[in-house]
């Protein structure tokens, strides 16, 4: 009986550490979420299938800023400074930016199974991509008739549940609506590869369709950050309204919140995100239904603390499996091949023990 009651005392000292740890990452979040995002940053740097010590790292930063003198020879240079840092920090801003899109769009629609793909913009952007690879256009046209392709089906998207519902549509009806339309752009996505060009275009498209940051530059780095930060602008001036519109629509206009354009807006500036990231990046899935589940069950779901702890798990997130992707093996991994086999389960396990977060 005495190990017994020993044994459960030491099991609640358990839990009550735990608890307490919980409590202080909840008080201080992004302190927290924020020294988790530089630690893994400062590791990306020197991690890769190009291997550069920390020492060399540090060399090179020096360097580059004028406060050293680096012996690196041109390779690592050009591996640290060209390829890797602009890949990293692209990855950054594109997780923090599908990530917040997810919580938005789970808010909006009052549905923890949304994602930044559920009106169909990740689908779209994807046939405009895979179309323009397959009309072999420059890297820059692709981009822009990906961007295009996305805001088409979201387009596609209102205008349906518009005609079927009326002018204030309804939540399910627009996601309803938008399974459709992604059904249909990803059937042209499969007709676009069907006639292809098997030993060329082909293996393009479908390694553009599995998501790469391996393709970024210092000119897309800044083009998606100037794209991404102003679509996440809205979001955060109008994060404490999402909270309450999260709550149903009665409740939000009762307390005065303007709930069709507020909804609208939200949708623009998601749909700007996702197809921003897939314009540059290829589809990237579960970023955005995995992450922001995770940082409700940390912060909660209040909107004005859920935004900002989504964006750094995101972008932590990301840049974890971009370093996977290119360290595991010799030969790079799509990255959505591994969000898929690190979210599917980690989605699972956060289902089961953190439910009480959407309530």
């Amino acid at each position: 009986m005495k190990a017994r009651a020993g044994r459960v005392a030491h099991d609640d000292g358990g839990a009550l550490d735990l608890d307490a740890a919980m409590d202080v990452v909840r008080r201080h979040y992004v302190l927290v979420l924020t020294g988790l995002l530089v630690f893994v940053f400062a590791v990306s740097l020197f991690v890769g299938r190009y291997a550069i010590s920390p020492a060399g790292v540090v060399s090179l930063l020096l360097d580059k800023l004028g406060l050293g003198f680096s012996d690196a020879e041109h390779a690592a240079h050009t591996a640290f400074f060209v390829i890797r840092m602009p890949r990293d920090i692209g990855a950054m801003i594109v997780g923090a930016g599908l990530s917040c899109a997810g919580a938005v769009f789970q808010g909006v629609f009052k549905n923890p199974m949304s994602s930044p793909d559920i009106l169909g913009a990740a689908t779209g952007a994807g046939f405009g991509a895979a179309f323009g690879i397959l009309l072999s256009f420059s890297v820059l046209a692709i981009q822009a008739m990906s961007f295009a392709g996305g805001l088409l089906a979201v387009l596609i998207t209102c205008a349906v549940a518009r005609a079927v519902e009326g002018r204030n549509a309804s939540p399910i009806t627009l996601v309803l609506v938008g399974i459709v339309v992604s059904g249909v752009f990803q059937a042209g996505i499969s007709l676009t590869k069907y006639v292809a060009d098997p030993n060329s275009t082909l293996p393009s498209i479908t390694l553009w369709l599995m998501g790469t940051f391996s393709g970024l530059h210092w000119d897309d780095v800044g083009q998606l950050a100037i794209v991404m930060t102003t679509a996440l602008i809205p979001m955060f001036l109008y994060r404490w309204k999402l909270s309450v519109l999260s709550m149903g629509d009665e409740e939000a206009r009762t307390l005065g919140v303007r709930v069709v354009f507020l909804r609208r807006l939200m949708i623009v500036s998601a749909t700007l995100v996702t197809s921003t990231a897939v314009a540059f990046c290829g589809v990237i899935g579960w970023v955005g239904l995995v992450v922001p589940h995770l940082a409700r069950s940390i912060v909660g779901a209040e909107y004005s603390k859920l935004l900002p702890a989504s964006a750094l798990l995101g972008a932590s997130f990301t840049l974890v499996v971009d370093v996977v992707a290119r360290s595991l093996l010799q030969v790079e991994l799509p990255l959505g091949i591994l969000t898929a086999l690190i979210g599917a389960p980690f989605f699972l396990f956060l289902l089961k023990h953190g439910q009480k977060s959407w309530a």
